[in-house]
Order: C-alpha cells, then structure tokens, then sequence
C-alpha cells in the first residue's frame, strides 16, 4: 500500500498549488461541508495523511463528512474498515509507526469505548515510551455529544475521559470557521489529536474565512471570545457555545451583558484566557453536556478559581448534563442544558451574596 500512497501523493501534487489560490475569501458553509474542505486540503498538501474508518469511503461516512474523498485521491489514501473500533486505532497506531499520517474516525463517540485501550495504552503514551522516537501524529475524529435524538451509544460527552489521558491533545470546534481551521491546524501537529465535532452542528451553516492568520483565526491554540461581555462569562464548548450565545442574546433584553467564551481546546485549556475574561466579569458559569460529577467543568472551574481567587465575586457555577448515563433520543431535551437552565444559572450567580 505504500508505494501507491506516495504514487497518488505525487499524482495530487498540482491540487496543493490549487488549494493556496482558493484559500481566500469567505464562503457559507455548513459545518460538514467546511470538515470536508478541511479533509481534502490535507490530502492535497500532505502525501502521507490516510482517512479511514467505518463508510469512511465510497459512502463518505454516515455524516457525509468524508463524502467525494475516495473518488478524488483513490481508495489507497481514503479508505473503509470493518466494524472493530479496536482495530481501527490499532491500525492507527501502526501507520503512524510507519511514517504516515492517520485520521481515522470513529463512526459515533458512544463506538470510542472498544478502541479506548489503543487511546489510552498505545496513542497517549508511545511517544513517552520510544523517548520521542516513535511520535503519534494522529487526527481522530470523533462525531461527538447528543442533539440529534438518536439511539444508545449514538450520543456521548466524552471530553473529560480523553482530556485525563497525559500524551493527548482535545479539541471541539463550535462554527464552520473554527471547525475548518481547527481541523487543518490539528493535521498538521506531531501529537495524537482527539477531535470531537459536534453532531448536531454539522448542518448548521456560516460564514468561513480561508484567509490565514491572527486576524481570521485568533490564536490556534487556545480558548476565543465570541461575544464581548461586561457582567459574567460563560464558558463552552462544542454545541453548547451557540446555545449560550442564544442565552446571551435573551440576557441583553434585561440588560444583563453576558460575555461568552468558547473554550475551543480541551486539553490544554487556556487558562490565561479564562483569567482574562473572568477578571472583567469578575463572575462565571460553566456549560457542558457531560454529567456533573468530575465534568470537565470541574477543571475549568478550579482554573478560574486559581486565577482570578481575588477578583470573583460568586462561586464558578455549573450547568450541565445530569449524573446518568447519556440518554436515547427521546430524553435528550431534558439532560442537555436548555436556554432556561442556563438562565437559571446566571442568575444564581448575579444574585449571589456572600453571607
């Protein structure tokens, strides 16, 4: 396989030229749409990037993210697997041994338990284990979180269990622009890469800039502001940042100015970020989908506690999913944090007085 990777590298080499021409201006995009541009322009520029996994290939996957892929680079380089999670990372493992560059994806976040021994054992750690000597360069793409009113194991928050495991980078993006540049910016890392894409955003649309540069992206590693605030910050991730930007919007017809930060990395977490904005708001409220108990809200919190302990004037408040297992569809409504929750949480919060 091989020597036909590195043949259709060279074959798609004239793409990579053409590629830099249409990486300018803005496009509406959905955010399928802006993974997928994402996907072709790391085959395009990198010879050795392979994209597998579960009707990864012909079929362009269940959310149509890889869709046109294979027919574009060949089955070499864009490719299916059978149904063992296991053996997908597995592989994975093995490639990125051998020089390549993996992006696998796992059909659906709640399919990640199988796999999480290669994550945990073999991805997170041979980097440590060969001295440096055998990196994991590593994109895996996981279709995360619920929204989509789908069965058992279809819908899952597992942020925190990846964010725990030392040797693993975790990224979420929340719009079409973040989600093409976070996803061609974590390609191109040495390190293994859990990238959590929020299913329920994938057909949401919105303006896409191609431009490289601070000015487009921010910083590329760490934490964005996506709506300036002067009473209390809310910090999210995935799906729930749009949410909250809809609770923000409510807040400012009672003239409660809510700034609202989209965490964007996992792990590492900006924690200078955090300290900015709480320091001005000097107040804050966690949101997430995961349960409560040891959420990566915990985290955040502690972070903003430990940097701005002299500036707050309320304990961190969490809002949440609830301490039970990730419901089937028809729960969904009432475990994921809806607008009122949020509300609800702000303004406990707001109105909190020390005793």
């Amino acid at each position: 396989m091989s020597s036909a990777i590195l043949e259709s590298g060279a074959a798609v080499a004239h793409g990579v030229e053409r590629h830099r021409l249409e990486g300018h201006g803005v496009e509406e995009l959905s955010m399928q749409q802006a993974l997928n541009r994402a996907l072709d322009e790391v085959l395009a520029t990198q010879p050795k990037a392979l994209i597998f996994g579960e009707d990864c290939g012909r079929l362009g996957g269940v959310f149509r993210i890889t869709d046109g892929l294979q027919l574009k680079y060949g089955e070499a380089r864009v490719f299916d697997t059978p149904l063992a999670e296991s053996g997908i990372l597995g592989m994975s493992v093995g490639l990125a041994m051998a020089g390549f560059h993996p992006i696998p994806e796992v059909q659906f976040d709640g399919f990640a338990y199988p796999a999480i021994n290669q994550i945990v054992c073999q991805i997170g750690r041979m980097n440590y284990r060969s001295r440096g000597t055998l990196p994991m360069p590593i994109t895996l793409r996981v279709p995360s979180f619920g929204g989509i009113r789908a069965p058992e194991h279809h819908g899952e928050s597992l942020e925190a269990l990846f964010a725990h495991v030392p040797g693993l980078k975790v990224v979420s993006p929340s719009t079409p622009h973040e989600a093409y540049h976070l996803l061609t910016y974590a390609a191109s890392l040495p390190d293994p890469v859990i990238f959590m894409e929020p299913k329920s955003r994938y057909w949401q649309k919105g303006p896409v800039d191609f431009a490289r540069g601070p000015e487009t992206i921010g910083s590329p590693t760490g934490a964005k502001v996506m709506r300036q605030g002067r009473h209390l910050t809310v910090v999210a991730w995935g799906a729930m940042v749009a949410r909250c930007l809809q609770v923000a919007d409510l807040a400012a017809e009672d003239g409660v100015d809510i700034e609202v930060l989209d965490l964007r990395w996992l792990k590492p977490i900006d924690a200078q970020a955090l300290a900015t904005s709480v320091q001005k708001t000097r107040r804050a409220v966690v949101v997430h989908e995961a349960p409560l108990t040891s959420g990566l809200g915990a985290e955040v919190a502690q972070l903003i506690t430990h940097g701005c302990f002299d500036t707050l004037k309320a304990p961190v408040e969490r809002v949440t999913g609830f301490d039970v297992p990730y419901p089937s569809g028809d729960l969904e409504d009432e475990y994921i944090p809806n607008i009122d929750r949020i509300l609800n949480g702000i303004k406990r919060v707001l109105e909190y007085r020390r005793g």
